[in-house]
């Protein structure tokens, strides 16, 4: 139960909070998202399952809930809280408003940090290697570290950054470096759990470690949902606190699925592998070299050997496979089952990655121990473990890719996806990709079954009314003895007064090949003069087609159009900015991206114009072999996937026109579906209660 002591600090900083906040309302739904967190956590329903899924909308004041709830109860149980987002912008409203607002309301001090992947960081060994300052090292290993032969422009940039440290004018942080640093660039010199050694002098005050310092020293941990799970892939614990020891609060939750499916998948070329492999072969007595070599002998003649068959055999592999069967540069294996050929090639691959895996990382162990015993000196062990931990981290992956891939389907559950990709970056050359399709399990056993505390929270978090689709994908138990609490809170905004959903008389439905022409001829009859508009498109071919053919009557009207992709998202938001506060007819164009986590508040978002229910067409591999699996037993994918996802999409479009208690407006739905269909009801209904407009 719920000890007084923390009873009383809720109330205190709940009362605290009106004498912060200019014209504070309270709100009933915050104040009863407050309590039902603070008694699930303290076990109030479950002993053990102190689980909430919150769907908590727009106005609720959602963040500083959890906060007031979860602290006290944190510090007063000794209980890390690990705060986790989807995006960046979260994180900083977290770290900026949110945090220290809840510091003046508490009586109690606390402590917070944001933390960051280990690969946000550049490893300063590699970046020492890979810019070519290590001239001892010789350019070979410079060059060992690139997949193809780096550009003279990317030495340079190499070079920058390595200036840039050395002087202290930049921290290795990738998201701190003024310009953007290319993800083929970067994964060359990330941080990463092999070359980043902390029993090595100079990694202690690398930018991986000099960030974590202070991680374990925190009450609060922020950190996003692909840092949680890759902290979970490694068995919990290694780079945050224990699960058993923490409150994981999960905002933005209704991402969580497809980031742990990503973290679970794997992906490697065929000849791009064989290239590195090569490079490792030449060095490998170069680290043996660093080793006891009669303790090291039987890894390095394992490793060799792996190298040596791994090679030739990738490379037959690779004239195997026919480019021109291939679907818009893929081939997907249906039901996830291979050819028997390419299930025996697998398990020789899976053998043969697993050994040069385990044979590198027993040559590393053993560079390090000598380094720690004072028989190697680090200075020359260190450019060295660098090196090593590049090739260790492909292994690592290459053999995860080839262990999923040899894995025979089960009876029960879902199988996995497999297919091929031809390679951008190479002629001839072909990826292997796998990834599982159902991840809640994994959720499951890893995080929810270990974890003190969870705290699952979005704005919109259900489809068609139901929590059933979002716990399923994210390994939620709905069992009623496990007492998980589901809890729909309403936003405190007043739609039926503020807002109009109108849904116009149409003669042609969007999945008409002439709609996109009646588009044209249909829009800016919608836009609104002197106002804010945001029209969301289904697709970027739909909206550049549109934006082609309006052009001229936007001039004409004197329109301020701006389309995403035309300019950064930063820059288009602040010109919009400035016209509406100039009283001018603004109009924006987006797709997908924009439907979620834009913020327009008052005059400066009055008439949001959808295009289409936003539903997804399964044109990924994952998602074509979803809707097969669904197919093979004998369900209905659309209704099943597309439905409950395009009632979440639909949900969080509308969201954007009221983001603050006295704004108002209209949403104009093109797009009969939701009159015409008999799935149409269920996502009508899942929508706010605005005022409904619907033209006969």
């Amino acid at each position: 139960m719920l000890s007084p002591t923390i009873q009383k600090a809720i109330k205190t900083s709940y009362q605290n909070l009106s004498h912060q906040l200019d014209g504070f309302i309270p709100r009933r739904a915050q104040n009863y998202l407050v309590a039902e967190i603070a008694k699930t956590l303290s076990g109030t329903y479950h002993d053990s399952n102190r689980m909430i899924v919150a769907e908590a909308g727009t106005g609720i004041g959602k963040s500083l809930a959890y906060l007031m709830a979860t602290i006290p109860f944190a510090q007063f149980s000794q209980k890390k809280i690990i705060i986790s987002t989807a995006t960046v912008a979260l994180q900083e409203q977290l770290v900026h408003k949110d945090m220290p607002l809840y510091r003046r309301l508490t009586e109690t001090p606390f402590s917070f940090i944001l933390a960051k992947g280990r690969q946000r960081y550049c490893c300063l060994e590699k970046l020492v290697a890979a810019s070519g300052q290590n001239s001892a090292q010789g350019s070979g290993s410079q060059l060992g570290m690139f997949e193809t032969k780096p550009k003279t422009k990317d030495i340079e940039l190499l070079q920058s950054l390595f200036k840039a440290i050395s002087n202290n004018k930049w921290d290795g942080d990738r998201d701190s470096w003024p310009a953007t640093i290319s993800d083929e660039i970067w994964k060359v010199i990330a941080s990463d759990k092999h070359s980043c050694n902390n029993s090595m002098p100079s990694h202690r005050d690398c930018p991986f470690q000099k960030s974590r310092a202070n991680l374990d020293k925190v009450d609060v941990i922020i950190a996003n949902h692909s840092l949680v799970m890759a902290d979970i892939d490694l068995g919990g614990g290694v780079i945050l606190p224990e699960p058993e020891q923490s409150i994981y609060i999960f905002d933005e939750a209704h991402h969580l699925p497809k980031v742990a499916r990503e973290h679970a998948s794997a992906a490697a070329s065929l000849k791009g592998v064989t290239s590195w492999l090569e490079s490792l072969n030449k060095s490998v007595t170069k680290f043996t070299g660093l080793t006891d070599i009669k303790r090291s002998g039987r890894f390095q003649n394992d490793l060799i050997d792996a190298i040596q068959q791994l090679i030739p055999s990738l490379t037959q592999l690779s004239q195997q496979f026919n480019a021109e069967q291939f679907k818009d540069q893929v081939y997907r294996f249906e039901h996830g089952e291979l050819p028997a050929w390419l299930e025996e090639e697998s398990k020789g691959l899976k053998s043969l990655t697993q050994k040069a895996n385990k044979a590198m990382a027993k040559i590393t162990d053993l560079i390090s121990e000598r380094v720690k015993d004072g028989e190697l000196s680090s200075r020359i062990a260190e450019p060295a473990l660098a090196e090593a931990g590049f090739y260790l981290q492909r292994l690592e992956n290459l053999a995860k890719v080839w262990q999923l891939m040899a894995e025979p389907n089960h009876e029960t559950g879902a199988p996995l996806a497999r297919w091929l990709e031809i390679s951008p970056e190479r002629d001839n050359d072909f990826i292997v990709n796998v990834s599982p399709l159902e991840i809640g399990w994994r959720l499951d056993q890893k995080l929810w079954s270990r974890c003190y505390g969870g705290v699952l929270v979005s704005a919109t978090m259900r489809a068609l009314n139901s929590f059933q689709y979002f716990a399923i994908q994210a390994g939620v138990s709905l069992k009623p003895e496990d007492a998980t609490q589901f809890l729909a809170l309403a936003s405190p905004f007043d739609y039926a007064n503020n807002a109009e959903l109108l849904i116009p008389k149409l003669k042609l439905e969007p999945q008409q090949q002439e709609f996109t022409d009646y588009l044209i001829e249909l829009l800016p009859k919608y836009i609104e003069e002197k106002k804010a508009n945001l029209v969301l498109f289904s697709s970027y071919w739909q909206m550049n087609k549109v934006t082609e053919a309006l052009d001229k009557i936007a001039v004409k009207n004197k329109w301020n159009l701006q389309v995403q992709g035309k300019a950064s998202r930063g820059e288009i938001l602040k010109k919009h900015c400035a016209y509406c506060q100039f009283g001018q007819t603004s109009v924006l164009f987006g797709t997908g991206s924009f439907s979620e986590g834009l913020d327009l508040p008052g005059k400066l978002l009055e008439n949001l114009i959808i295009t289409k229910i936003p539903f997804g067409v399964p044109t990924s591999p994952v998602e074509e072999a979803h809707s097969e699996y669904i197919s093979h037993k004998g369900g209905n994918p659309f209704l099943q996937i597309s439905v409950p996802e395009a009632s979440k999409k639909l949900i969080q479009s509308v969201g954007r026109l009221l983001r603050k208690e006295q704004d108002s407006g209209r949403v104009v739905l093109l797009d009969r579906r939701i009159i015409s269909k008999r799935y149409g009801k269920a996502l009508l209904d899942s929508l706010p209660p605005f005022a409904r407009n619907i033209e006969y």
